[in-house]
C-alpha cells in the first residue's frame, strides 16, 4: 500500500460504530499495518457496519487482543470505506480476517467465526511468527524519525497545513527523502481536492472543452476513490486536444500518476493508455 493516497482519515466513524480504538484507514495502513507488521503480528479485519456477523466478529477480537497483552495488534477496516485496502488483499467477502507478518500476509479466514476458533487461529499465528521478529524476544525495536511522527500525529488531527510544513522541513534538510516527497505530494493532492466542489464532476460533463471543469472533476473522482475513472477521464481530454490544453491535461495526469505506487495494475494500464492516446 506505499503510495496509497489518502480518501477517508478526515471522515469519522458513523456513530455507534465498531472498531474505533483499532480503525485504520488508506492514510494510517502503511504505518499502523505494514510498518508496525515487522515488530509484531498484525490482525486485520475487514468488515462492514451492515453487516451483523461481521461486527460482531470485530468485537469477539476486541476482545481477545485486549487480553493478550500485546502479543498481538488489531487494525480494523470497514471495508465500503476504504475498497483499495480490500482490493490490495483480494478480500472476496466480509468479514474477512487477514495475519501479517514482516510486511506480508501470512494467514487469513472468511467469514465469522466461533470464538474458541478464533482464539486457536490466534495462537497458531502468534506461534509461527514467535522470535522471527524484529520486536521479537532479544530483538532492539528500531527508532522512529521524531520527524515523521510529528507529521503524522498532525495529519492523524486533520492538520494539514502542519502536517505539510513538517514535511517540508524534512525536505529541506533532506531534499532527497523520497518518503517525505511521497508525502508531500499526497498532502498537496489532498488539501487541491478538498477544494472541489462536489458539481465539479457535472460541470465537467455538459463542457467537455473545458480542461480545467475536467481536472477537477478527476480530483473529485480520485477523492472519491475512482482512480481509474479519473485517469480514463484526463485520457479521454489528451486524445481529443492539442497545443497547452493537451500539455496541461497529461501533466496533470502524471502528478496523479506519482500518488500511487507504480507497481499497481491500474496505473499500468493508465500508462498505456495514455502512450497510446499521444502516438
Amino acid at each position: 500500500m506505499s503510495g496509497a493516497v489518502d480518501l477517508s482519515s478526515l471522515k469519522q466513524p458513523p456513530a455507534g460504530a465498531t472498531g474505533g480504538d483499532y480503525a485504520v484507514g488508506e492514510a494510517d495502513f502503511e504505518t499502523k499495518v505494514l510498518r508496525r507488521s515487522m515488530q509484531v503480528p498484525v490482525v486485520v479485519a475487514l468488515y462492514s457496519q451492515r453487516s451483523p456477523g461481521s461486527v460482531e466478529l470485530v468485537r469477539t477480537l476486541e476482545r481477545l487482543v485486549a487480553a493478550d497483552g500485546g502479543s498481538w495488534e488489531l487494525a480494523t477496516v470497514e471495508a465500503e470505506a476504504n475498497m483499495r485496502i480490500a482490493q490490495a488483499l483480494r478480500v472476496q467477502g466480509i468479514p474477512t480476517v487477514i495475519a501479517i507478518a514482516a510486511g506480508q500476509p501470512l494467514a487469513d479466514f472468511e467469514g465469522a467465526q466461533p470464538e474458541p476458533q478464533v482464539r486457536q487461529w490466534l495462537d497458531a499465528v502468534v506461534d509461527a511468527v514467535a522470535g522471527k521478529l524484529e520486536g521479537g524476544a532479544g530483538q532492539p525495536q528500531p527508532a522512529e524519525d521524531p520527524r515523521f511522527t510529528a507529521a503524522e500525529d498532525a495529519l492523524e488531527r486533520g492538520d494539514l497545513a502542519g502536517a505539510e510544513a513538517a514535511y517540508e522541513a524534512i525536505l529541506a534538510a533532506e531534499p532527497n527523502n523520497e518518503e517525505a516527497k511521497g508525502a508531500l505530494r499526497q498532502l498537496r493532492f489532498l488539501a487541491r481536492a478538498q477544494q472541489v466542489p462536489d458539481s465539479a464532476l457535472a460541470a465537467a460533463d455538459q463542457d467537455p472543452a473545458n480542461v480545467d471543469a475536467a481536472i477537477d472533476a478527476a480530483d473529485l473522482e480520485l477523492l472519491n476513490q475512482r482512480p481509474e475513472a479519473a485517469f480514463d477521464r484526463l485520457i479521454a481530454v489528451v486524445k481529443r486536444t492539442a497545443g497547452d490544453d493537451r500539455t496541461k491535461a497529461r501533466t496533470h495526469l502524471l502528478e496523479l500518476f506519482e500518488l500511487f505506487d507504480q507497481a499497481e495494475p491500474f496505473v499500468v494500464a493508465a500508462r498505456r493508455k495514455l502512450a497510446a492516446a499521444l502516438y
